[in-house]
This record gives structure tokens, sequence and C-alpha cells, in this order.
């Protein structure tokens, strides 16, 4: 690396506080009692529980997402024996990915020993401290034997990630090579340069998939591992070959599949001609694989190239299994990480890079969406899918051969709940997800060439939650979605208008529109160009004319006028007295909802009433129960600033419209998040728990604190979601995400719905 990048990662790890890594309590202690409850006397109970039944501690403790990253630095990445203190930066970013990726908490341990024997006496005890342990950079051959001893020993899974991950991902991206190649499994010839653990790893795992011993060849530092060898330990033995063979040129004659786990540079392209056709070159050597891509493809383009570096396709990359194995393998309490659990990985995987990458993937990558093929036969690490497919995959293997200890009974809701790591939505979007794909219903996409929309449009299909209506020139729209490669039929299942081509549905709108439109100054002349070359226009003509049922506009530009384009032709409802808008924030701590955040700068008194309830109204479609506060900087009656009072004004007009509706203030925002704090201000406060539901006295106030937490969180938003709208359609901000659109489809084909149900 050179001195900018070192000076970049050694800030990195020490600003603004050394390490990567911190614990965080998952309980509040603001109270006496919050601290009697979590230590002395109230742990007790835990303790005599777990003393009772050791398996309570699954219920009572971390223990059941907790992994252990235990290394003692005798191989570390590619800097070999530096010793347990000095790999701990490794340890700690792996202990980082068990978290980012699925969830799980990780503690990393460092321990500075190098004797086998001696480590595995040191590992072992730590079994009722944690669900797992992960083994990391401890080198060949003593890692076989501290692996295998420490699964004989203990009744949680022991998982060698060097050896096992690598094999993993190797195994998936075989998998799809010869499927690509037209090759099976059976018949092919491997040759593998390394011998090492990942190398012996990945050949059991391929042997267990259908690979035949007798068709690998493997070749270490001296050569040729056959038979006639006195210096092979067992691991490695068991691939020995009777052949008069010695160096790695005169195993390749014929070979399907090089494996290289080894050197820099050990495959001479001059070799190349000797492989079979259509080989597989995985050359998995880091930094510096055993033949540089460019070589392969110069001398056999019929050749597909996996290397281990991010800046090359087909990356093999550890963080595509390990995270998730070791979500599905705690998540049924699994005593073992087996074979089965191996293999069903390795499937999950290749079957995901079969599929379209989404949106996520894409913009990780530069803003490329991979198509499965030569240059993409595994998923890019940062998928949000490989949780999905992963994790319920090798629960299933562990139920299947008996080493769950609490099995999933119903895997809809399991994969449900591993949505809470793959978009931080998921909850708060269930339930109307759930109620539009019993009635779906036709939207239109005013945006309907933008590649954000057109992948909100496969996964929209995919959950089968409307019927997309696409609005832009067909041939570009056609084009992105292959280019992207999307599944999107085009004949049955997605409508695309295009403004411009399609005279006969948009010319007898121009009318309509004119009619909306034609007392701020707009002609009929000019009412027909503007259909023609505003999106928005075009999307709201055809939500009031009934050829959809909602819309979703805007997305680039200027959001107001994006909204006004809109409000123009639909209008507000006949029974409110304006439009507001309520937006989500998705914290990692809970969902807060914020109104108004975009319209209404200085809402009076009866605004904030009506805007309240409206808002209550929506956070109940979310199967939440509203809890409002109204926010302000006086707390219940201390300040008589106008912002206060208009607050105080409308509190009571909100209660006689809702009398239902917990509803309190105006009050400080701690009072509304934390109820301790609350009740020593206004012990009589009719809000209970935590507010969801803020209200703020202005515009500027809600956006800024909607703004704020997003950022303070990395939360994700939800919305604006425009009430009192007289139809449904909403106004997509330039940030929103394909997800975010996903998101307010289904709460527009909620609404569609909605006033279908109320119009009888």
């Amino acid at each position: 690396m050179d001195e900018d990048f070192r000076k970049a990662a050694l800030d990195y790890h020490r600003y603004p506080r050394p390490g990567k890594l911190a614990i965080e309590p998952t309980k509040r202690m603001a109270t006496q009692r919050d601290l009697a409850l979590a230590y002395s006397p109230g742990v007790a109970a835990a303790c005599e529980a777990i003393a009772a039944d050791p398996e309570a501690a699954w219920d009572y403790t971390t223990r059941g997402n907790t992994v252990a990253v235990i290394s003692n630095g005798t191989a570390v990445l590619g800097l070999g024996a530096i010793g347990a203190l000095a790999g701990k930066p490794v340890m700690e970013g792996k202990a980082v990915l068990f978290k980012k990726f699925a969830g799980i908490d990780s503690i990393d341990i460092e321990i500075e020993e190098r004797d086998p024997q001696k480590l595995i006496e040191i590992i072992a005890p730590l079994e009722p401290s944690f669900g797992a342990i992960n083994l990391e950079d401890i080198k060949a051959p003593e890692c076989f034997e501290v692996e295998r001893v420490l699964r004989e020993r203990m009744r949680i899974p022991v998982f060698h990630d060097d050896q096992h991950g690598t094999a993993i991902i190797v195994a998936a991206a075989i998998r799809n090579g010869l499927l690509l190649q037209g090759k099976r499994i059976e018949a092919v010839k491997l040759v593998n340069t390394g011998g090492g653990a990942a190398a012996l790893a990945c050949l059991d795992l391929l042997v267990a998939m259908g690979l035949k011993r007798e068709n690998v060849t493997v070749c270490d530092i001296a050569g040729v591992v056959h038979s006639g060898r006195n210096d092979l330990d067992p691991y490695k033995a068991k691939y020995a070959r009777e052949t008069a063979a010695r160096t790695l040129e005169e195993v390749l004659d014929g070979a399907d599949i090089f494996l290289g786990l080894s050197a820099p540079r050990v495959l001479k392209p001059e070799w190349l001609g000797k492989f079979a056709p259509k080989p597989l070159i995985l050359a998995l050597a880091n930094p510096d694989p055993e033949i540089m891509p460019e070589a392969v493809r110069l001398a056999r383009p019929d050749a597909i190239v996996a290397t281990g570096r991010s800046d090359y396709p087909n990356q093999v990359n550890n963080v595509l299994c390990f995270p998730f194995i070791f979500r599905g393998a705690l998540d049924v309490r699994a005593t073992a990480i087996n074979e089965a659990m191996k293999v069903a990985a390795a499937d999950a995987i290749a079957a995901l890079a079969r599929v379209e990458a989404s949106e996520v993937v894409a913009a990780a990558y530069g803003g490329h969406a991979p198509v499965f093929g030569p240059d993409y036969i595994i998923p890019r690490a940062f998928d949000p899918r490989l949780i999905l497919e992963i994790a319920p995959a090798v629960a299933r293997a562990a139920m299947a051969t008996g080493v769950a200890r609490r099995p999933i009974l119903d895997f809809d809701v399991y994969r449900r709940e591993l949505e809470r790591f793959v978009f931080r939505s998921g909850y708060l979007m269930r339930p109307l997800f759930e109620a539009a794909r019993q009635r779906p219903r036709r939207v239109a996409y005013a945006e309907g060439e933008e590649e954000r929309t057109l992948r909100a449009v496969q996964t929209v299909l995919d959950e089968g939650i409307a019927e997309p209506v696409l609005i832009g020139r067909r041939a570009v729209i056609e084009e992105r979605a292959k280019a992207m490669g999307l599944r999107i039929d085009f004949a049955e299942s997605v409508r695309i208008l295009d403004p411009v081509a399609d005279a006969a549905v948009f010319a007898p709108l121009v009318p309509l529109y004119q009619e909306k439109v034609g007392r701020r100054g707009v002609s009929p002349a000019a009412a027909a160009r503007r259909l023609g070359t505003r999106a928005t226009a075009a999307a709201a003509a055809l939500l009031e004319a009934g050829q959809v049922d909602a819309a979703l506009v805007g997305g680039s530009g200027d959001w107001l006028r994006q909204w006004h384009d809109a409000f123009d032709v639909i209008g507000k409802a006949p029974d409110t007295s304006r439009v507001y808008a309520l937006s989500a924030v998705i914290a990692p701590t809970g969902t807060l909802f914020f109104v108004d955040t975009h319209l209404l700068v200085e809402p009076n008194a009866q605004q904030i009433a009506e805007m309240t309830c409206l808002a209550a109204a929506a956070v109940a479609a979310f199967g939440l129960t509203p809890k409002v506060a109204l926010v302000s900087h006086s707390s219940f009656g201390e300040s008589h600033a106008p912002s206060a009072r208009v607050l105080r004004a409308a509190l009571p007009l909100i209660r006689a419209r809702r009398p239902d509706l917990e509803v309190d203030g105006e009050m400080h925002a701690d009072a509304a998040l934390v109820p301790a704090i609350r009740a020593r201000a206004v012990p009589s406060s009719t809000l209970t728990d935590t507010a969801n539901l803020l209200v703020f006295p202005n515009l500027d106030a809600a956006n800024i604190a909607c703004n704020l937490l997003r950022a303070a969180t990395e939360g994700l938003q939800v919305g604006p979601i425009l009430l009192g709208m007289k139809k449904p359609i909403h106004v997509l901000v330039p940030s929103v995400t394909a997800r975010g659109i996903v998101n307010l489809t289904a709460i527009a084909v909620h609404e569609a719905n909605a006033a279908r149900d109320a119009a009888g």
C-alpha cells in the first residue's frame, strides 16, 4: 500500500476513538429500579433460572447472539505469524463484519499461545460465554487439530473460517462456473496449488458435492502431492496420488479447474494451452494471484476467472458467507456447523448469483448492476439478499441433520425476521406489504426510465404488491431493464405509456388537464405540451382520469415544483383544509414519525390538530398504536412563546377530534421519548411509554429534527407521505432509493384500497 493509504488506514483505526468495536447496553438504565433489575438483586433471578436449566442461558443472556473470534496470530491475512497482539485489528474487523452483515454481537479474543494443545485447553472452557466460536488465522496443520478437538469437546459450533468460509465461496463459484461452461462436477479434473488449510477444506467440500477424489491433483511448495512422499500430514495425504508427475506443469494437461491458493505467478501464461476447453481458473492468492486475469483472457478467452481481489470480477470473499452461516446456526441453537450446512450455504450463494442484483449491490459497485455470466458467477459482498438465502438454508440443513436444538417452525416468519438486517424498514412496512399482496392496484411511476424506478418495479413484481405502469419512452425503458439484468415482462406484467407516442391514451387527457390548470395561465396548447414533457403532470392526469389507482412522481429536480404539478391536478381531499407531509425515520432504537416535514411552514392550532389526526391514522396503517407528543422548547406551559401557545391550543382540539388517541404536550423532545423524564415533569401525563409520532410547531423544527435523526443514526427515511390528497399520489425526494420507492408503492396501494372501501 502507498503511504497515503497507510496513513488513512491508521487514522481510520485511531479516530475518533481507537479501534473498531464498542459495547452498548441493550437495556435502559435510567432509574434505580432499572439498576436493581439489571444487577443486584434482580440478576439473581436469571442466575437461578440458568442454574436450574442451563438451556435458559439462551433466553436470559446474550449467549445466543454472541460469537467469539479467536486467533493466536500465526497466519494473519497475508502477514504471516505476526502474533496475537498484531493480529488484533484483523479480529476486530471480523467482529465488525458479524455485526454489520448479520446483527451478531462478536468479541475478539487474541491468545498468545503457539502450542496447539495449550490453545485448545484455553478455548474449550470458554463455551459458557458464547453461542459459537469462529477460529481465525491459525496456521496449518495445527488449525486442523485445534478445530477437530474443539468440535469434539464443545457443544456449540466451532468454525475455522480461513478453511470453510473460503471453501463455501469456492464451491459456489465452481457450481456456477461449471453450469456456464456446460460441465458436471462428477466428470471434471481439478488441479490445486497450495495444499494448505483453505485448499484442503475446499477439496473436502467439493468432494462432498460430487467431485471425484481420483480427479484431484494437489501441488504444494515441494511439488506434486504423490503417494511416494513421506512428508505429508494426514490431512494432505488423503489427496496423494499414484503418479510419476512431479511439477505443476506436468499435471495441467486436460485440467478443467485450476484452484490456486498458494503464491503469486506460479501459473505461467504459456501453460494455459494445456487446460481442457472452457476451464475455470480460480487464482486466489492475495493480493497477487497465481496468474493475472488479463493473461488468462489473452490466452484463453473461453476461460472463466475468479480471484481474491475486489478490483476484478468474481471476487472470492469470505464475507459472502460466514456472517450468514453463523446467523442460521445461532437461530436454531446448532451444536455444530457440519458438512451439510456448508453445502447448503454454497448452493444458496450459487443460486443467488443467478438472479438479478439489487440496487444496493449496484450502488456499492459504482452503479453497475451485474448479470449472471462469466464475470458474475458469485454475488457481491454487499448484496443484502445474502442473509435471506443463506441463513434459512443453513438452518434447514441443521434441522435435517439433527444438530438444531431449537428448530424453526415457520420459515416464512423467519425470513421476515431476517429482513431487519436487510431493510431496516422490514418490520415497519410488513403490514402494508401483506395488505397490498391481497389486493394489488395499478400504480403509475412518473420517472419510468430511471434505474431506481426499474429496480423498484422488479421488487414490486416479485412482492406482488402492485400492477406497475411506467411513464417514459418504451425503447429506453426496455433497453435499460435488459442491461440491468431485470426479469420484467413488459408484455404481461408492466404497462409502458409514452406521453409523446401514445396519443390514444394522452390526447383525451388534455381537456381534463387544461380544466385543472387553465386558470393558472395554461392554454390548451400549453396543456398538451405539459402532458408531453412533464412526467408528473402525465401521471397525475392518469390518476385523476381513473386509468391508474395511485401514482408516484418526482425523485429528481425541485420537490416543491413536482408537488405543485401533482396538486394542481389531484387537489386535496374534500374533508381536509389542506395537505401535509409525514416522514418516518427507522433508527436502530426504533421508528419515529415526524409531521409536517415538507409543506406547511407555520401551521395554526386547527391545522396542527388536523395534521395530527391524519398522521395518527397513517401510523396506525403500519400496525402501530400512535402515541403522539406535541414537541416544543416549552414543557407543559412553562413558556408563552407563540410556538408553544399554538401547540397548547391544538391539544384540546386533537382530543376533541380523537378522544381515543394517546396525545400530550407541549413537551421537550426528551420527555417525549423517555417516560421517566416525562413523569417527573407531569406525573399525570396521558401519554404512556415512548412517543412514536412527533408533532412540531413549524416546518423548520420538523424538517430539522427528522434530518438530524436520520443523519446521526444512519436511519432509513420512509416518505414523505402526503396526507390529505384527494387521491393516492406521493412525491419522491431526490435521495430516494429503490427500496424507498417500493415502500411508498405499498403505502399508495393501501391508500387506494382504503379509498375504494370507503366509496363502497
